[in-house]
């Protein structure tokens, strides 16, 4: 198949652009310690003190959710399945969440008190369910930028508080996209069906490999496959998997067909996050990424219900007071076959989107209607964040000088898209280098 690339999807992530430009960015690191990244989550209900489930609310260092899980696991002496968490918590910081464990005919005082050198547990209760997965109203966040000038505080005050004021836009960070960068452009050759497009994008050499990487890259590229399967560090598990197919004979399409369903779901929501990001971008320029236009999806901040907007639906009082308090507003294609698409000129601007990348709708149909990697549907998403209760101080600690920025999020949202729009580091930095940021995991 002969390769199809554009110009203007193949040269990289568009820069963002800012709600706070005019506002200089602070720059600066953060997590340049644990005591630097606190997150507390808030969770959606309180325990009812009775049922079959302890419930544990923990602070931990250094310590992964994943991690957390199974010790609490051996320390119940329980099924890791047994245990409950609404979502994952950075390890690079010290964050507090609540861990349910199903004890059925036990309670708390059954057990010894959990001990652990990087985690500690701050309360316990009973209640009647396993805590699920998103069972969190958000997280608070209180995050030291180092490396930068305390008298900058006001910058960053001014930018929080715009922030607060009109909603951070929602854009996905380059966490998003890959150590590469070119997650989206992955996702576009298997939305295709150009199976050696995606494993060339995936194996080939690449200015931003890792050093790790070099070799089995060059090897991958003279086509020594085996050669290339050996040099790749098994922590890169979807080029191993590919590299040691095509070492044993596979074609193109049956080594991508070796690739976890999971992982090419994620190459193809990355895609439909490179669209977002664009049309996000076209609307924080014109101002209206905060504000209904005609044509619009209006979606909830749970993004459980829309509705379209026209000429009367934007003018009516429930709706303006939703806008006000950030609990509705716009949102932006997440392009699938079954995503609700937007009217008028609003709906040809997201569908033009689209076409420059060079795939149309039927493409799409075409890629759903394979065997191998089924088009993710698509979907909706709310083009800003609610940035809640934000607080700004400047100072100077035993570790030098800081600007601390607090503030609070719904679920499903990154405090590092935040700091990005106050920080304004270069693209790809390390501010969105942790996908467990997020007030959903």
């Amino acid at each position: 198949m002969e390769h199809t690339m554009l110009p203007d999807f193949d040269a990289g992530l568009e820069a963002p652009v800012y709600l706070t430009r005019e506002i200089e960015g602070i720059g600066g690191e953060i997590k340049a310690r644990p005591e630097d990244f606190l997150v507390q989550e808030l969770p959606l209900y309180p325990p009812s003190g009775e049922g079959e489930h302890i419930y544990l609310y923990v602070e931990k260092r250094m310590l992964s959710t994943l991690q957390l899980r199974d010790s609490i696991a051996r320390h119940f002496r329980v099924n890791r399945n047994a245990i409950g968490h609404a979502g994952l918590k950075d390890k690079h910081a010290i964050t507090q969440q609540v861990i349910s464990v199903h004890t059925p005919g036990k309670t708390p005082e059954d057990f010894p008190s959990f001990q652990h050198d990087r985690a500690r547990v701050l309360w316990v209760d009973m209640h009647t369910n396993k805590l699920g997965r998103g069972h969190l109203s958000g997280n608070r966040f209180s995050i030291k930028v180092r490396g930068v000038d305390p008298t900058h505080v006001m910058r960053a005050q001014k930018a929080l508080m715009l922030l607060s004021e009109r909603g951070c836009p929602n854009r996905f960070g380059p966490q998003r996209f890959g150590y590469l960068l070119n997650n989206h452009l992955v996702g576009r050759a298997l939305i295709l069906g150009d199976h050696q497009l995606a494993l060339d994008l995936l194996l080939s050499p690449h200015e931003g490999s890792p050093k790790g990487q070099l070799d089995a890259r060059e090897a991958y590229a003279r086509g020594d496959y085996g050669g290339a399967a050996a040099r790749m560090h098994k922590v890169f598990k979807v080029e191993c998997r590919a590299l040691r197919a095509l070492a044993r004979g596979a074609s193109a399409e049956e080594a991508m067909g070796v690739v976890d369903p999971t992982a090419a779901g994620f190459y193809i929501s990355s895609f439909q996050s490179a669209i977002f990001n664009q049309v996000l971008n076209e609307r924080v320029i014109e101002g209206t990424h905060d504000t209904l236009v005609e044509g619009d999806v209006a979606t909830s901040l749970s993004g459980k219900y829309t509705f379209h907007v026209d000429s009367l639906t934007r003018d009516e009082p429930e709706v303006a007071k939703g806008l006000q308090e950030h609990t509705i507003g716009p949102s932006g294609p997440m392009w699938g076959t079954s995503m609700e698409r937007a009217r008028g000129e609003i709906g040809e601007r997201e569908h033009q989107a689209l076409v420059r990348t060079g795939l149309s709708t039927k493409d799409l149909e075409s890629c759903e209607s394979r065997d191998s990697f089924p088009m993710i549907g698509g979907s909706r998403r709310p083009m800003r964040i609610p940035v809640i209760s934000p607080e700004v101080e400047g100072g100077v600690d035993e570790h030098g000088a800081y600007i601390r920025c607090a503030f609070e999020l719904p679920k499903g949202s990154f405090a590092t898209t935040v700091m990005d729009e106050i920080m304004k580091l270069d693209p790809g930095s390390p501010v969105e280098a942790s996908q467990e940021t997020s007030s959903h995991e």
